[in-house]
């Protein structure tokens, strides 16, 4: 019998059932994974990152497997957020889990724009900021400038009602001072990590083997960076954190949580092990009473250094 803990958390003013959600672009946008899992289990869906316009993408070939990770480069490829609107969101709706919806603008004003079209439409629970994707040109730059990540965050929550998360890169010489800008913005939380920058090459051809040359870089082998960056911002903000990077077990989960991250997002584990988070939220009661916890809220935050 599974001990009586409650895995409930909230994320500024969103309330989810439970902690474990997928991470955009690696879920598609949830119906193409109905058949693999219960969808209605999770305690939160990201569909792919939308933009206000169509957008082709990066040039081929957008994915390459590496040592212990991915490297991609697709370049938000996507329909723009007319198609969402009309034709993903109608089936989205129907799931009886939060939908956050993850956008990307080329500038502040974009960012606006496509917020302000999702306030109020039924079936958007929140919205998440993708000012770090490191496969498009201007993208990064809000995710890497403290003023400007502060500028967009403050505009959206002017013109948007909806809880207002903010996804962080890791490609930044301080992490805590990106989620100090984006608290000081208004966001109700902040996710990170999002891909490392990298590239693999093949010496042979002297050619990189992804068509954009670099691309985002995740999967197991970031998990320590990613760790790190969890517990730099628990201690820079009082915001909720959103914790990512590498995370395919329970004991992954567990040291997000424990790093100081209310709630985990599954990313690249979707890809190879897509029942990964069935397995994490079957096991993540016994986990925390493990602990001697009754709430997962009573984790979140307790790392300790013994060595100290």
């Amino acid at each position: 019998m599974s001990p009586s803990v409650s895995l409930s958390v909230q994320l500024g003013r969103l309330t989810l059932a439970n902690p474990v959600l997928v991470a955009s672009g690696t879920f598609g946008y949830a119906k193409e994974m109905s058949s693999l899992i219960p969808l209605e289990r999770l305690g939160g869906i990201v569909p792919k990152t939308i933009t206000r316009e169509p957008r082709v993408g990066n040039a081929p070939p957008r994915t390459v497997e590496v040592t212990a990770g991915l490297l991609n480069a697709i370049g938000l490829d996507n329909d723009g957020i007319d198609s969402f609107l009309s034709e993903k969101l109608p089936y989205l709706r129907t799931l009886r889990t939060p939908i956050i919806v993850s956008v990307a603008g080329r500038t502040a004003a974009e960012f606006e724009w496509m917020a302000q079209q999702l306030d109020g439409v039924s079936g958007v629970a929140a919205i998440e900021l993708n000012i770090s994707c490191p496969n498009v040109s201007g993208g990064i730059d809000f995710g890497t400038n403290a003023t400007t990540c502060e500028k967009v965050v403050a505009g959206v929550r002017k013109t948007c009602q909806l809880p207002c998360f903010v996804k962080l890169t890791p490609n930044v010489t301080s992490v805590a001072e990106m989620a100090r800008a984006a608290e000081a913005g208004g966001a109700d939380a902040v996710a990170l990590i999002n891909t490392v920058l990298g590239m693999s090459v093949d010496w042979r051809q002297r050619s990189t083997r992804l068509g954009n040359g670099m691309g985002g870089f995740s999967g197991p082998a970031i998990k320590p960076i990613a760790l790190r960056m969890v517990y730099q911002v628990a201690q820079a903000v009082k915001i909720p954190i959103i914790g990512m990077g590498g995370i395919t077990t329970i004991d992954d989960a567990m040291e997000f949580f424990v790093c100081g991250a209310t709630a985990i997002q599954v990313g690249t584990a979707n890809f190879f092990h897509p029942t990964a988070t069935m397995e994490i939220l079957d096991a993540l009661p016994a986990a925390v009473a493990s602990l001697g916890a009754t709430r997962l809220t009573e984790i979140v935050g307790t790392l300790a250094f013994p060595h100290k």
